[in-house]
Protein backbone atom coordinates (compact mmCIF):
# COMPACT_ATOMS: atom_id res chain seq x y z
CA UNK A 1 0.00 0.00 0.00
CA UNK A 2 2.86 2.18 0.72
CA UNK A 3 4.13 1.92 -2.60
CA UNK A 4 0.88 2.66 -4.59
CA UNK A 5 0.67 5.31 -2.19
CA UNK A 6 4.41 6.99 -2.94
CA UNK A 7 3.74 6.22 -6.90
CA UNK A 8 0.39 7.99 -6.61
CA UNK A 9 1.93 10.95 -4.87
CA UNK A 10 5.20 11.31 -7.47
CA UNK A 11 2.03 10.98 -10.66
CA UNK A 12 0.04 14.17 -8.75
CA UNK A 13 3.26 16.27 -8.07
CA UNK A 14 4.52 15.64 -11.86
CA UNK A 15 1.10 16.22 -13.04
CA UNK A 16 0.85 19.41 -10.99
CA UNK A 17 4.40 20.96 -11.82
CA UNK A 18 4.40 19.96 -15.90
CA UNK A 19 1.04 21.69 -16.59
CA UNK A 20 1.32 25.07 -18.65
CA UNK A 21 -1.00 28.15 -19.07
CA UNK A 22 -1.39 30.36 -21.88
CA UNK A 23 1.70 32.46 -22.82
CA UNK A 24 -0.19 35.70 -22.74
CA UNK A 25 0.79 38.40 -25.17
CA UNK A 26 3.90 39.73 -25.43
CA UNK A 27 5.42 42.70 -23.78
CA UNK A 28 6.91 45.86 -25.07
CA UNK A 29 10.46 46.19 -25.78
CA UNK A 30 12.56 47.30 -22.41
CA UNK A 31 14.76 50.55 -22.34
CA UNK A 32 18.25 50.61 -22.49
CA UNK A 33 18.41 51.35 -18.20
CA UNK A 34 22.88 50.82 -18.74
CA UNK A 35 23.55 53.99 -20.06
CA UNK A 36 25.60 54.64 -23.61
CA UNK A 37 28.82 56.23 -24.54
CA UNK A 38 29.85 58.33 -27.80
CA UNK A 39 32.79 59.57 -29.05
CA UNK A 40 33.93 62.75 -30.90
CA UNK A 41 36.91 64.55 -32.15
CA UNK A 42 36.77 68.11 -32.01
CA UNK A 43 39.19 71.44 -32.89
CA UNK A 44 39.01 74.34 -30.30
CA UNK A 45 39.66 77.53 -32.15
CA UNK A 46 38.65 81.46 -32.23
CA UNK A 47 35.97 80.97 -34.73
CA UNK A 48 34.11 78.62 -32.48
CA UNK A 49 34.61 80.66 -29.28
CA UNK A 50 37.09 77.72 -28.14
CA UNK A 51 33.42 75.81 -27.60
CA UNK A 52 31.69 73.06 -29.22
CA UNK A 53 28.04 72.18 -29.18
CA UNK A 54 27.90 68.43 -29.49
CA UNK A 55 24.36 66.98 -30.02
CA UNK A 56 23.28 63.47 -28.43
CA UNK A 57 22.94 60.95 -31.13
CA UNK A 58 19.01 60.71 -31.93
CA UNK A 59 19.14 56.90 -30.84
CA UNK A 60 20.10 57.64 -27.46
CA UNK A 61 17.64 58.44 -24.63
CA UNK A 62 18.22 61.01 -22.59
CA UNK A 63 15.80 61.88 -19.55
CA UNK A 64 16.25 64.87 -17.04
CA UNK A 65 17.22 63.62 -14.77
CA UNK A 66 20.30 61.12 -16.16
CA UNK A 67 23.63 61.82 -15.40
CA UNK A 68 26.44 63.01 -17.81
CA UNK A 69 30.42 62.38 -17.68
CA UNK A 70 32.66 63.66 -19.67
CA UNK A 71 36.40 62.54 -20.40
CA UNK A 72 39.30 63.73 -22.22
CA UNK A 73 41.55 61.57 -24.61
CA UNK A 74 44.84 62.50 -22.69
CA UNK A 75 47.47 60.13 -24.13
CA UNK A 76 47.87 56.98 -25.64
CA UNK A 77 50.39 54.43 -23.70
CA UNK A 78 52.55 51.38 -25.28
CA UNK A 79 50.72 48.01 -23.57
CA UNK A 80 54.23 46.25 -24.12
CA UNK A 81 53.08 43.82 -26.61
CA UNK A 82 52.51 45.71 -29.42
CA UNK A 83 49.56 47.70 -28.81
CA UNK A 84 48.52 50.61 -27.16
CA UNK A 85 46.12 51.39 -24.13
CA UNK A 86 43.83 55.16 -23.69
CA UNK A 87 44.15 57.42 -20.96
CA UNK A 88 41.23 59.21 -20.11
CA UNK A 89 40.81 61.74 -17.51
CA UNK A 90 36.83 62.87 -16.82
CA UNK A 91 36.03 66.48 -17.28
CA UNK A 92 36.83 69.31 -15.56
CA UNK A 93 40.24 68.52 -16.42
CA UNK A 94 43.43 71.65 -15.23
CA UNK A 95 46.64 72.09 -17.92
CA UNK A 96 49.26 74.30 -16.82
CA UNK A 97 50.92 75.82 -19.83
CA UNK A 98 53.35 78.56 -19.96
CA UNK A 99 50.59 80.83 -20.08
CA UNK A 100 48.60 80.35 -17.09
CA UNK A 101 45.99 77.93 -15.93
CA UNK A 102 43.56 75.65 -18.60
CA UNK A 103 40.32 74.00 -17.57
CA UNK A 104 38.59 71.51 -20.39
CA UNK A 105 35.00 71.75 -19.24
CA UNK A 106 31.32 71.31 -20.06
CA UNK A 107 27.81 71.84 -19.64
CA UNK A 108 24.51 69.99 -20.92
CA UNK A 109 21.12 69.45 -21.08
CA UNK A 110 19.26 66.62 -21.62
CA UNK A 111 19.60 66.87 -25.94
CA UNK A 112 23.37 67.95 -26.14
CA UNK A 113 26.76 68.42 -24.54
CA UNK A 114 29.09 71.94 -24.92
CA UNK A 115 32.31 71.34 -24.57
CA UNK A 116 34.77 74.06 -24.01
CA UNK A 117 38.02 75.55 -22.90
CA UNK A 118 38.34 78.08 -19.94
CA UNK A 119 41.75 80.09 -19.02
CA UNK A 120 42.97 82.75 -17.33
CA UNK A 121 44.94 83.92 -20.05
CA UNK A 122 44.02 84.53 -24.04
CA UNK A 123 43.28 81.12 -25.26
CA UNK A 124 44.91 82.84 -28.88
CA UNK A 125 48.45 82.11 -27.51
CA UNK A 126 47.60 78.50 -26.46
CA UNK A 127 49.46 75.96 -28.73
CA UNK A 128 47.79 73.47 -31.02
CA UNK A 129 48.45 70.62 -28.83
CA UNK A 130 45.37 71.98 -26.32
CA UNK A 131 43.18 72.86 -29.54
CA UNK A 132 43.21 70.76 -32.18
CA UNK A 133 42.45 67.32 -32.74
CA UNK A 134 40.96 66.79 -29.17
CA UNK A 135 39.13 63.88 -28.63
CA UNK A 136 35.91 63.51 -26.12
CA UNK A 137 33.97 60.52 -24.62
CA UNK A 138 30.21 61.29 -23.98
CA UNK A 139 28.57 58.97 -21.07
CA UNK A 140 24.87 59.22 -20.28
CA UNK A 141 24.09 57.07 -17.20
CA UNK A 142 20.57 56.73 -15.67
CA UNK A 143 20.82 58.41 -12.41
CA UNK A 144 20.42 55.18 -10.07
CA UNK A 145 23.86 54.02 -11.56
CA UNK A 146 25.99 56.74 -11.66
CA UNK A 147 29.13 57.25 -9.47
CA UNK A 148 30.48 60.40 -10.91
CA UNK A 149 34.19 59.68 -9.71
CA UNK A 150 34.47 56.57 -12.20
CA UNK A 151 36.95 56.32 -14.44
CA UNK A 152 36.37 54.97 -18.04
CA UNK A 153 37.42 51.66 -17.56
CA UNK A 154 35.22 51.21 -14.69
CA UNK A 155 32.25 53.10 -15.89
CA UNK A 156 32.04 50.75 -19.04
CA UNK A 157 32.35 48.27 -17.06
CA UNK A 158 29.56 48.89 -15.16
CA UNK A 159 27.44 49.88 -18.01
CA UNK A 160 28.35 46.72 -19.99
CA UNK A 161 29.96 48.38 -23.18
CA UNK A 162 33.04 47.24 -24.78
CA UNK A 163 35.42 49.80 -26.39
CA UNK A 164 34.47 48.50 -30.12
CA UNK A 165 30.32 49.67 -28.91
CA UNK A 166 31.59 52.91 -28.46
CA UNK A 167 30.01 55.21 -31.22
CA UNK A 168 32.22 58.01 -33.22
CA UNK A 169 30.13 60.63 -34.05
CA UNK A 170 32.95 61.95 -36.17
Amino acid sequence: MKKIFSIFTIVAALTLTACQGDQGASGEDGINILGSVFETTIDFNPNNNYSALITIPLDIQVFESDVILVYLLEDVVPDGQGGSFDVWSQLPQTFFPSQGTLVYNFDHTFVDVRLFLGSNFNLDTLGSEFTNDQTFRIAILPAEFADTTMGMDILLETINISEINVINLN
